[in-house]
């Protein structure tokens, strides 16, 4: 048990910048009261998240969304409010530019123009002390015959190329992968077997994440990460959950047993050791729940699929694996996963000088209250529909 409560203590979850403004569907965007208004006060409020859990010390920025005019100094300000600035997130999809593409648009003037934004998030980094890039392109086609498919796999290499010499030293990048949407015929990052052999070809630099709301229905997530873990190239998560497509709900909503066997492949392939390098991202933004309590609970998500993940005897598991006890291996499994592990991580939380019950402590806390009533006036952060 004293091992598992280290394991715990050591993960970190890192949070979005995105989640604390608005956010919602294609139809429509629902304001709440005391959203931040710019990236100052998202760092506000994912502060709060980090000294409720004790384990969210990050949050990623996403630009142009978090754009400031000095970057050195929006760190300063995370570091006062005791968390860090995590990956920096790439946006070429939303300029009418990128109608066709960005970094695999037929024009060269876009495809340059996609490139150098993905050059100036690595300038943010430099200035941030972040370092990881995260990149999604939303390219792909429409129409069969309307691009040529394999030209535009020679543009993306030819971007990816270009970024990854601009990496200085401890950069990564992640490069992210979507099935479909909003390209509905072909997109040209649709799976991880597309971005692995991206990033195989790239280098040690070039690392492939997991968005676990990007794949089919019935997809087998966790073999992905057994087998990107097997081969040193998975970079990080981004976790969010999905009862049909990118639905981008709270981890664990829709299936918390999916979610536990995932990051019981991590915990296998030793994925929350430090030197693996793997980031556990939240990348999740819906329109009806409160901001920093849908993040709390997220973040609580993770941890108890990750404790249970832990309390499975590896032992017991493999000695029934290796006498073909079938149904003796996956009641080892099934074990693990029905442990209510809430009073163990509560304990560890107290242990911490943290409250037992993240959730209660920030709603007696008056936080919100006190952002409803100060945050009045300018422009809400959100991304609009």
């Amino acid at each position: 048990m004293t091992d598992i409560k280290a394991a715990l203590r050591a993960q970190h979850i890192e949070t979005p910048s995105w989640a604390y403004g608005n956010s919602g569907t294609r139809f429509k965007v629902f304001a709440q009261k005391g959203v931040p208004r710019d990236p100052y006060e998202k760092l506000a409020d994912a502060a709060q998240v980090h000294a409720y859990t004790g384990i969210a010390p990050t949050v990623a920025l996403h630009i142009p969304w978090d754009k400031v005019d000095d970057y050195a100094d929006l760190a300063r300000h995370a570091r006062e409010l005791g968390v860090g600035i995590g990956a920096i997130n790439s946006n070429v999809f939303q300029d009418d530019d990128y109608m066709l593409g960005s970094v695999t648009n037929p024009s060269a003037r876009v495809r340059r123009k996609a490139t150098d934004h993905l050059l100036e998030c690595v300038d943010i980094m430099d200035a941030t002390g972040s370092d990881t890039l995260k990149l999604w392109f939303s390219d792909g086609i429409n129409y069969p015959g309307q691009d040529d498919i394999r030209a535009r796999q020679d543009r993306l290499a030819e971007s990816l190329a270009e970024v990854y010499d601009r990496l200085g030293e401890g950069q990564r990048f992640l490069l992210e992968y979507k099935l479909f949407e909003p390209a509905f015929y072909a997109t040209d990052v649709p799976d991880w077997g597309t971005a692995y052999a991206h990033c195989v070809k790239l280098g040690p630099k070039a690392q492939v994440v997991v968005d676990t709301g990007h794949h089919a229905p019935g997809t087998n997530i966790e073999f992905i990460v057994a087998f990107l873990l097997r081969e040193g190239k998975l970079g990080g998560f981004d976790f969010n959950s999905r009862f049909y497509a990118d639905d981008d709900l709270m981890v664990g909503a829709a299936d918390p047993f999916q979610l536990f066997r995932i990051m019981f492949e991590v915990v296998r392939g030793g994925g929350l050791d430090a030197e693996a390098g793997v980031a556990f991202m939240l990348d999740q933004c819906h329109n009806i729940e409160p901001k920093i309590p849908g993040q709390i609970r997220s973040v609580m998500n993770v941890q108890e699929a990750t404790a249970k993940a832990l309390l499975v005897d590896r032992e017991a598991l493999a000695a029934a694996q290796s006498e073909g006890d079938v149904l003796g291996a996956n009641a080892v499994f099934m074990d693990a996963y029905n442990t209510d592990v809430r009073p163990l991580l509560a304990e560890l939380r107290e242990e911490s000088g943290l409250a037992p019950d993240p959730m209660t402590a920030y709603a007696k806390s008056g936080y919100f209250e006190k952002i409803a009533a100060e945050r009045v006036g300018g422009n809400q952060a959100g991304w609009g529909a």
